[in-house]
Parts: C-alpha cells; sequence; structure tokens
C-alpha cells in the first residue's frame, strides 16, 4: 500500500496560475469589464473582502466600482446597475445592514449580471463552489467512489456546492450544525467540506487519519477571520487540507471574477449584429 502524503492544499499558488490566464483573457476583450459592488453594512471585515476584490480587480484589469450606500436606497441603485449597458456584474456584499431583506436585495440583481450566483435564475455558478472545485482538481483530489460530507446550509458555499458534487453523481452526505449524528458523518467521510461560519465547529477528533479537509467558513471572532475547523487539524501530518489563510478564499476571488469576464464576453457577443 501506498504511503499516505500529506499535502496543504494551498489555493493561493493555483490563484496566481489562474489569474496571469484572466489577465490575457481581459486583454483580449474589445472593452473593460465592469464589476460594480453595492455594500450596506458598514463592517471591517467586509470591508476587507471589498478591497481585496478592487484589488484583484486592477491586478488583472477589470473596473471594478464599490457602491456604499443606505439599504433604503439599495434596490433603487441595483435598478440603475441593471438598465447600465457598460455594467457586466453586480455583487451584493453580504451580510447587509438588514439580514431580513437578503432575498429582496440579492433577487433584485439581473440573471446576466448576477456574477455572485445569488439570484434566483442566475446565469452563474457559485464562486465559491467553482473554487472548491478547482482547488480539488488543482491537487488530484479523486472525487469519484469518495465519500464527501458537505456541512452548513448556506446559500453562498454549501448548497450551490452540493448540488455541483450530486449533478456529477457522486456521494454526497449533506449536514450542518443541528445534525445529531454530525461527528460520525465527519469520522466515516473521505471528504470533509464545511462552509457553516461557525469557528471551530469541526473538532480535531471527529476527522479520521488520510481525511481531505477543505474549509470554506468565514467568520469574524474578535474582529478576527476564522474558519470551521479546530486549529489542532491544522497541527496533523495525517490529512490534507487548507491552510488557515490562503485556502479556498483566493480561489473564491479568482472564480469571481471568472464570472465577470464571462459575462463581460456574453455581453459583447449580445451587442454584435447578427
Amino acid at each position: 500500500m501506498a504511503k499516505f502524503k500529506p499535502k496543504i492544499l494551498n489555493g493561493s499558488d493555483l490563484a496566481g496560475f489562474i489569474k496571469v490566464r484572466q489577465v490575457r483573457q481581459v486583454q483580449r476583450l474589445p472593452l473593460t469589464p465592469r464589476l460594480c459592488i453595492v455594500q450596506t453594512k458598514d463592517d471591517p471585515v467586509i470591508d476587507t473582502y471589498v478591497r481585496l476584490k478592487q484589488q484583484y480587480g486592477e491586478d488583472i484589469g477589470v473596473q471594478v466600482e464599490h457602491y456604499m450606500v443606505d439599504q433604503s436606497k439599495a434596490l433603487d441603485v441595483i435598478d440603475e446597475l441593471n438598465q447600465d449597458n457598460d455594467v457586466h456584474g453586480i455583487i451584493v456584499q453580504l451580510p447587509l445592514d438588514d439580514a431580513m431583506q437578503t432575498e429582496a436585495v440579492v433577487n433584485a440583481v439581473g440573471s446576466a449580471k448576477d456574477v455572485d450566483a445569488l439570484a434566483e435564475g442566475t446565469n452563474f455558478t457559485s464562486a465559491t463552489a467553482t473554487a472548491i472545485s478547482w482547488l480539488l482538481a488543482g491537487y488530484n483530489i479523486a472525487l469519484k467512489g469518495q465519500k464527501i460530507a458537505v456541512v452548513g446550509q448556506g446559500r453562498l458555499v454549501v448548497a450551490p456546492l452540493s448540488d455541483l458534487l450530486e449533478s456529477s453523481g457522486l456521494d454526497v452526505t449533506r449536514c450542518d450544525i443541528q445534525t445529531d449524528n454530525l461527528s460520525d458523518i465527519i469520522n466515516s467521510s473521505d471528504i470533509v467540506i464545511s462552509g457553516t461560519g461557525q469557528p471551530g465547529l469541526i473538532e480535531n477528533d471527529w476527522v479520521s487519519p488520510e481525511t481531505v479537509v477543505v474549509d470554506a467558513g468565514t467568520s469574524s471572532d474578535s474582529g478576527e477571520v476564522r474558519g470551521d475547523l479546530d486549529s489542532k487539524l491544522h497541527e496533523r501530518d495525517d490529512l490534507k487540507i487548507t491552510p488557515q489563510k490562503g485556502g479556498v478564499g483566493p480561489l473564491t476571488v479568482c472564480a469571481l471574477f471568472e464570472n465577470v469576464i464571462d459575462a463581460t464576453t456574453t455581453a459583447v457577443l449580445d451587442s454584435q449584429p447578427s
């Protein structure tokens, strides 16, 4: 039997290659892609995510505009952006100041510009789901014949990822923090992907040796961004695991801008005379 080789699943390494490709794609376009971010909640963690997107857009040649608005005006702003043919992608930066209005606000984004894939009838795949797929493929993680536990219910990460994996005929168990036998499910799984946003939810002794562990959860804990994994998991040498920083996140940004590039390409093609 081949000896198990522990491995850090570093999304940052893969993201560098994708960024180079995207720079070339944007350079070949006849116009500059334009992404608009609508934010209603004033929060330093959210601001960090917005800055990351602005920097990435600048790096690859995509114009990124930030709209910090009162939530009462969010729908009007989104409507204006929907009607602007020079806007190719719109993001509603979550969470909103009033989370009760999340459904109405995200569903206001037109399907052809919903690059975060949150609206009903969107034309796109969730950036995080795509990012996790890229990460697993980039490190040659076999999925067929493996037991995959996907932890969480979020519409941004877990639900679209589960749908994507199940559509490929893979053995997926959907579970969340309220699942009674969560520890047993994780213990018997070959691949564990968690995106609950509950810091330290996945305990060290739940995870069997030689498991692939992907942390796609983010939350703010005393001003610090944390994932779903018990910190002790990162000390083990018998796992293939995402690092505490630089795992899924960098690839999620790449996948988001992949959607922006696709949206721009489609808009260019649609504008050409038949």
